[in-house]
């Protein structure tokens, strides 16, 4: 492939030099924050990777790229993951979505990969609504004009030379991957088009023809072949094992694996080129890999321009070449800037081929943006930036102080620091330091005044507070944006939490009243108070009408609790019970869930306060007692617990020594082979309840969530693989009930037709793909155009007991309200109590 040679004989020369180079901040061992930005000189090659959810980045191949050729490369990624599952805590669905988009974007940091989404905001058009099998009904869930118009607008905004989809559009994959390869596909002609959303060009956009466009296949189908997986001294590591490293980040998912250094091949088929290879099947054959490259693409009588995109590449060569001095690299970077700012100039004004321009002008700018990072990290100037405090109110005044720090060999002329806020907040303070010598410190204070109506916080915005750093030197400026410390959020004067969120209203036996817990929690910056109420239905009563809160200082959580009677005749049907708060003269009504995890940070997700209601007859055996061995992935247990059965959650002493025969029924959670030890090594302790008379109801698992085939049920169990076969993601699927007269589906609830309506998301996921004739099999159903599937409920005699196992998503359902979801499940629960 071009240019393996040059990076063999880069990383040759970094070894020659790494014990002879000095300069006054020489690193002890490889300085791979210097190289992260001097690498990238190298080239002028832009690279963009899409997909359709987090953590379907190609991370060995992005990694190579890179930090291994200095490529600029970014991911592109459809939707946020709303949809997946939680390997590491209960959020699910837009609170999932954050913590997944937050993983993707640390997972990026570590391959030098940009990470970017389509979708904007929490439930947005393009979001991840589970599982497909199509991408027909994926375009027509997100919108294709809507996905087309932002993929469109983000190419021609990146302007990447080369497109390279995650996956194929072939039946064996999901949906959405398939949706994204289409539109990328397409978009490789529409972007260079003006007639395909011409808006967009009105707005200062101007068209993109991508040079190439690949597709990941097998070797025996590529058309380029690249091998990536040599040993990088400067991370000290392979590129596939830090690819490994970024995907240990995707925790949510239980990515990232350790791997050995070995060989590996990116095998890639070029499906469309609008550039001439001569023959070659390189990946960047006919695409300009530097400035040096870019000078012989001008024409004849551009001698001038010719020469000195020469020169500007040599360069930018000399810088590298100086690593890792970073006095040299400084200097070096700071005329380059002067350099690059001139030719861009030149090249404006000059008589080119309009699209030849364009794309000189995109490369100029992208290397003077590098070349600042270059000069910025090089001369040693640390910046930290912090706000007195991160939580913020509407109305409030907070102090940021910026400390800059000159670590470098050299004088900073005109240091300076600027905060970017929104529109219509006031910041005052002086932000320049004036010259900063070498090892002289400067501490900058700003007073930051947020409007009464600022925004609040959202996850996907960019942050509210952040700090331009500028210094000048050899008469060039050089500029970075730095982010506060921690999050800096605008929330409510206070948030309310209800508990439960959720509520059912058993038409078969109305409660007599339902309790309501409202948490207050006090954003505001000091004492307050605040007057909290729900607002009920018609035909319901509430008590008491208004609740005072006081609260002394911040961050202060305060409980009320609300009792709520509905009437007895209540009808059938979903309602909805909204919580408010007055304080400090505004009306509030948000809930503020809070996100944190240490490998993200902490992050906010503001949603309705209100409780989700529904009303529907749900029978139940009043004797029923049933252990729930939580997995953490679910919330079922809770919710069982809150329509009116009798649920316990069993601990790890539980499992180990308590007596389990005092239960009717014992479930399992989600996945909980994998997240409890103690489930597993207890098993045989669960199968000797079953066989002295238990009922036990086992919930889905993957084949590698610690199951056994042979072992982990009474009997032989295999779940379906791969996944993409054994589902069924029509939530709407036709549903066969194989043995109407089995008291699963009549005891203590008549499950009818109507049960299997109105379920969210899917039927089913990981079905048993073979289990021994033990096994009776109760319900069939299928996607559109498939054959169907058997095994969504299993259950076996085992000793004097039964054994359950359902991959029907349950707890989709459950959390969900649904109210055949609650019906069905309390039948599997219930059964040998009829």
């Amino acid at each position: 492939m071009r240019k393996v040679l040059n990076v063999f004989v880069s990383l040759l020369l970094v070894i020659t030099l790494l014990p002879f180079s000095g300069g006054a901040t020489k690193a002890a061992g490889p300085d791979a924050s210097l190289w992260n930005v001097v690498k990238p000189l190298e080239t002028t090659v832009t690279f963009l990777n899409t997909g359709a959810h987090p953590d379907d980045e190609r991370s060995d191949f992005l990694a190579y790229l890179s930090r291994g050729l200095g490529v600029k490369t970014a991911s592109l990624i459809a939707n946020r993951g709303e949809g997946g599952q939680n390997e590491i805590g209960s959020e699910l669905g837009n609170a999932l979505g954050i913590i997944r988009s937050r993983e993707m974007i640390e997972a990026a940091k570590i391959t030098g990969v940009k990470a970017y989404h389509l979708s904007e905001t929490t439930s947005d058009d393009i979001y991840d609504f589970g599982f497909s099998k199509s991408p027909d009904e994926t375009l027509e869930k997100w919108g294709e004009d809507v996905t087309y118009e932002r993929l469109i607008r983000f190419i021609r905004t990146y302007q990447p030379d080369i497109v390279m989809p995650s996956f194929l559009d072939v039946d064996t994959q999901h949906g959405h991957h398939r949706a994204i390869t289409i539109l990328s596909e397409k978009a490789f002609k529409d972007a260079a088009d003006p007639s395909v959303y011409p808006e967009q060009l009105k707005e200062g956009l101007s068209v993109w023809q991508v040079k190439k466009l690949y597709l990941p296949v097998s070797k025996d189908a590529a058309t380029t072949s690249i091998e990536i997986g040599m040993f990088d001294p400067i991370y000290g590591m392979s590129y596939p094992q830090l690819g490994e490293q970024s995907r240990y980040m995707h925790k949510s998912q239980g990515m990232g694996n350790d791997i050995p250094v070995a060989p590996r091949q990116t095998h890639l088929q070029l499906v469309k080129s609008a550039v001439d290879t001569e023959g070659e099947n390189s990946l960047f054959a006919g695409i300009p890999y530097d400035f040096s490259e870019w000078a012989q693409v001008l024409p004849k009588n551009a001698t001038d321009l010719k020469v000195q995109f020469t020169k500007l590449q040599e360069e930018l060569d000399s810088i590298i070449g100086a690593y890792p001095n970073r006095d040299s690299v400084f200097t070096a970077s700071q005329k380059a800037l002067k350099d690059v700012r001139r030719l861009f100039e030149k090249t404006k004004s000059a008589k080119l081929e309009e699209t030849l321009k364009n794309d000189l002008l995109h490369k100029l700018s992208l290397k003077e943006e590098q070349l600042q990072e270059a000069s910025f990290e090089a001369s040693g100037l640390t910046a930290f930036a912090k706000a007195a405090d991160n939580i913020l109110t509407q109305g409030q005044t907070t102090t940021v102080t910026v400390d800059l720090k000159n670590n470098g060999g050299q004088d900073l002329k005109n240091a300076k620091a600027e905060l970017l806020v929104p529109d219509g907040w006031n910041v005052s303070g002086n932000g320049s330091a004036d010259s900063l010598a070498a090892g002289e410190a400067a501490k900058l204070t700003f007073k930051v005044s947020v409007p009464k109506d600022a925004d609040y916080y959202h996850a996907y915005n960019e942050p509210a507070i952040r700090a331009a750093v500028s210094f000048e030197s050899a008469g060039a400026k050089t500029v970075q944006v730095k982010e506060l410390e921690g999050t800096v959020a605008v929330l409510p004067d206070v948030a309310l939490s209800l508990s439960p969120e959720d509520i059912v209203v058993n038409t078969a036996n109305v409660q007599d009243e339902i309790p309501v817990a409202v948490k207050v929690k006090n954003y505001h910056g000091g004492a307050t108070s605040a007057k909290v109420a729900l607002n009920v239905p018609a035909g319901w009563n509430v008590s008491p009408a208004v609740a005072d809160v006081n609260f002394s200082k911040k961050l202060e959580e305060k409980e009320v609790t609300f009792k709520l009677v509905p009437p007895a005749d209540v009808k059938e049907g979903n309602f909805e019970i909204n919580a408010a708060a007055e304080v400090n003269g505004k009306k509030v009504g948000s809930t503020i869930q809070e996100i944190n995890y240490s490998h993200i940070g902490t992050f906010y997700y503001e949603y309705p306060a209100k409780v989700n209601g529904v009303a529907f007859e749900l029978l139940v055996n009043p004797d029923l007692k049933v252990g729930y061995i939580d997995s953490g992935f679910d919330m079922v247990a809770d919710y069982l617990a809150n329509a009116g059965l009798n649920i316990t959650k069993l601990t790890e002493a539980d499992l180990a020594s308590a007596d389990l025969s005092q239960y009717d029924t014992i479930v399992t959670g989600i996945r909980a082979y994998l997240s409890r030890p103690d489930l597993k090594a207890n098993n045989e302790r669960l199968k000797e309840y079953v066989a002295n008379g238990g009922h036990l109801v086992v919930q889905y698992h993957k084949p590698g969530d610690g199951w056994d085939k042979d072992t982990t049920a009474p009997y032989a169990l295999t779940i379906g693989s791969p996944s993409i076969k054994w589902r069924v993601t029509d939530e709407n699927a036709k549903v066969t009930v194989l043995q109407p007269d089995s008291p699963l589906f009549n005891y203590p609830n008549k499950i009818t037709e109507s049960d299997w309506s109105g379920w969210v998301q899917e039927r089913g996921l990981y079905y048993p793909m073979a289990w021994a004739p033990e096994y009776q099999t109760f319900v069939s159903m299928a996607d559109p155009g498939e054959a169907p599937f058997d095994g969504g409920i299993l259950m076996a005699n085992y000793g004097k007991g039964t054994y359950l196992y359902t991959n029907l998503v349950f707890y989709r359902q459950i959390q969900g309200q649904v109210p055949g979801g609650y019906r069905i499940f309390t039948n599997l629960i219930s059964y040998g109590g009829e």
